[in-house]
């Protein structure tokens, strides 16, 4: 097909309404006027012969055909991203850019630690850390937006047959009392003990929420029977009330390191029991792999991975994967995910 009839400002511009809401805030999202914009828009439906948007509403909704054109143009957008890194990539091998994704507690207590060890030796690579669900990861690392992503939460279904997903280290959840709490001067408390606690924890449908009580079921403590008596939306909010007598919780050891050497939690063991998660490590083995990301595969990722895990690990970082432009292209042009 010779002549297209869209362009990629097009695609742009229907993506940027899409987010945005709104012709105007498309516009001034992309730094150009609102006329400019609705001339586009026309252009774009005149060419197709075919509407994009209800213009009913107060809100632009897209008319089936417009999410039609979104889905195709985002996946568009995203190659051409990655054709740009790609071509960055040999041009300038010190240099480049490593997009790394991570759910909520990775992205806050792990990944900077990783980053920054990066950083002191790779100090002209542009670092970027993308938190968010672990579901909205899995699809940044299926779409090609994200290199590669620790995450804690289960995988989307849909994606199995998308990312390549290994073991990659335990992360283990910790009850948390105040200094002051009398099971702090215990050196154990046993499992029906917890049910005397009054405990504060994220919202109910929260992932991180959904993942822990995931992993108190299995260690057969029955998330029902915990007094939640609130609930807040940050694990920094869930520290900070625990340290000031308001409750219990169950949070991710990387998440206390300080709070425990300064002295302000107290962590308390449970008899015969160590509740732990598993962190997956992810990635998108048809997509390519900026030189960047090779050596943050080479290089750091094997210092943070569970040593029963690390031969996966290095295997991992020792998959080369050189694509051409071509190859870069064809496997995401279709319909699929």
């Amino acid at each position: 097909m010779s002549d297209l009839p869209f362009t990629l400002d097009q695609l742009r511009i229907l993506k940027a309404i899409a987010v945005e809401g709104s012709f105007k805030r498309a516009a001034d999202s992309l730094y150009v006027s609102q006329p400019a914009v609705s001339l586009q828009v026309q252009n774009l439906e005149r060419q197709l012969d075919v509407p994009l948007f209800d213009r009913g509403g107060r809100r632009a909704q897209l008319t089936e055909a417009g999410h039609l054109l979104l889905s195709y143009g985002e996946k568009i957008l995203s190659l051409c991203q990655e054709t740009c890194r790609a071509i960055e990539d040999l041009q300038n091998l010190q240099g480049g850019t490593l997009i790394v994704g991570a759910s909520q507690t990775t992205g806050t207590y792990l990944l900077p630690k990783m980053i920054g060890m990066f950083r002191q030796k790779y100090a002209d690579v542009a670092v970027q850390l993308h938190v968010h669900s672990t579901r909205r990861t899995a699809w940044s690392v299926a779409n090609g937006q994200v290199d590669l992503a620790i995450i804690g939460g289960e995988i989307p279904g849909e994606l199995s047959e998308s990312l390549e997903v290994i073991p990659y280290a335990e992360d283990e959840l910790a009850l948390i009392l105040p200094v002051f709490h009398p099971f702090a001067k215990l050196e154990t408390i046993q499992k029906e003990d917890l049910y005397k606690l009054q405990f504060i924890a994220l919202d109910s449908q929260s992932t991180i929420r959904k993942v822990i009580d995931q992993v108190l079921s299995r260690c057969e403590i029955d998330p029902r029977r915990l007094k939640v008596e609130m609930e807040l939306n940050s694990i920094e909010a869930i520290k900070n009330a625990v340290q000031s007598g308001l409750g219990a919780a169950f949070v991710s050891t990387s998440a206390i390191a300080k709070e425990l050497q300064m002295g302000v939690l107290h962590r308390t063991p449970i008899e015969g029991v160590v509740v732990k998660r598993t962190l997956w490590l992810i990635f998108n083995p048809n997509r390519y792999r900026s030189k960047a990301a090779e050596a943050f595969s080479q290089e750091i990722l094997p210092q943070f991975a569970n040593p029963e895990w690390n031969q996966n690990v290095l295997k991992l970082a020792q998959k080369n994967i050189v694509l051409t432009t071509l190859e870069v292209l064809t496997p995401n042009l279709s319909g699929e995910g």
